[in-house]
């Protein structure tokens, strides 16, 4: 259902346009043909591949240059189609931001934080405040905890850790407080079993 933007204040405008990343310069009218602009655009629907639910961000951003082993995890028809309705889901959900977190830079960097006090707008629920985490905002539960690429994420610290992980269903994280000669170790290790490495680093 469309929103009735004629009966919002200007200031009501502007932060729905703050939200959706778009100019908010202009008089009251030109703020609301932005804002019916927007909600008319139709959404893309544009699918890449039959894998998608396998092309997450974050092993390609830290890759090694030259590593071309991409292990992919071994799974059944449940759990893709559940990683699928997952990767749906995510596109449909709000991007929850913290009270305020247009007027204080400190903020917008900030994480979710629930709001308080009795006449906090976000608390009330106020349309043009953002949204609320709820438990509506919940994903498909047989996909709880993997990874975007279907491992299960196992935290790594030494080679030893390693041992412990089945390849065709877990991948390696390493701690982030691991120094750079050990993480060399645990790579080559990771590539010996044939172990995928999640977060991987380009300089190493």
């Amino acid at each position: 259902m469309a929103e009735d933007y004629t009966k919002m204040t200007v200031a009501e405008l502007k932060e729905l346009l703050k939200e959706a990343d778009l100019p908010v310069s202009g008089k009251k009218a030109d703020l609301i043909a932005r804002l019916e602009e927007f909600s008319a655009a139709p959404e893309d629907t544009s699918s890449d591949s039959d894998e998608d639910w396998d092309d997450d961000g974050d092993w390609d951003e830290n890759v090694v240059e030259g590593h071309v082993a991409k292990q992919k995890p071994v799974l059944d028809e449940e759990t893709k189609a559940a990683l699928a309705l997952r990767s749906e889901q995510k596109k449909k959900t709000p991007s929850f931001r913290r009270t305020e977190w247009f007027r204080y830079k400190r903020l917008s960097r900030s994480g979710w934080r629930a709001p308080h006090g009795m006449d906090s707008k976000q608390r009330r629920n106020y349309k043009y405040r953002s949204s609320l985490v709820r438990v509506g905002h919940g994903k498909v539960s047989a996909a709880r905890g993997l990874h975007s690429s279907g491992f299960r994420e196992v935290m790594v610290q030494n080679t030893t850790d390693l041992e412990a992980i089945d390849p065709e269903t877990e991948a390696a994280r390493v701690g982030r407080s691991v120094g750079g000669r050990k993480r060399e170790h645990i790579y080559s290790r990771a590539d010996e079993l044939g172990i995928r490495v999640l977060n991987r680093r380009r300089d190493i």
